[in-house]
């Protein structure tokens, strides 16, 4: 048990490295961007009518990976921390957590399945470059789906603490 720990940790650490990577360059490319766009006005040597659609689609890219990047590392902001910790009992405070993860994997699951049809059955194009939008759209079932895989993680988690009774939850 403590190998395959031991390898999901591996795993886990990487994913977040390459999450990172790619947030990090969609914040560069943004930045970039938005930089050229102050220039041009400023000596109008080229036309910036893709403006609005690129950073359109880098923006949203960077949300959702982004976000992907906060729950495999665990660190997203939950109502949950602060209630469970005014809930008497650890067997309570592990339940309350569980039901927290129970209801998360619910919502990642569905925004999964709206967004994997979308992207799979939209066909129109953009606009300046005209290639698919479901290329913009594709951030999203991906990074739901890492979101549901580790939601399904956290809840294996939780659940075995609350067989040990065991208040500290590892991440891995």
């Amino acid at each position: 048990m403590t190998a395959v720990l031991a390898l999901l940790s591996r795993f886990d650490r990487a994913l977040l490295a390459v999450l990172e990577v790619i947030c990090i360059a969609l914040f560069a490319a943004i930045t970039g961007i938005l930089t050229l766009n102050i220039v041009v006005r400023f000596f109008p040597v080229m036309s910036m009518h893709w403006f609005d659609e690129i950073l359109e689609m880098l923006y949203g890219a960077l949300v959702f990976y982004g976000a992907a990047a906060v729950w495999v590392a665990h660190e997203h902001f939950s109502v949950g921390d602060w209630l469970s910790k005014r809930l008497p009992g650890k067997r309570s405070r592990l339940v309350y957590r569980f039901l927290v993860e129970a209801c998360s994997l619910v919502f990642i699951a569905i925004f999964f399945k709206y967004s994997l049809d979308l992207t799979l059955g939209t066909t129109e194009m953009t606009t300046a470059f005209a290639m698919p939008k479901s290329w913009l759209y594709a951030c999203m079932p991906i990074t739901g789906a890492i979101m549901v895989i580790y939601s399904v993680k956290n809840m294996l988690l939780e659940l075995r603490a609350i067989v040990r009774d065991d208040d500290t939850v590892p991440t891995s």
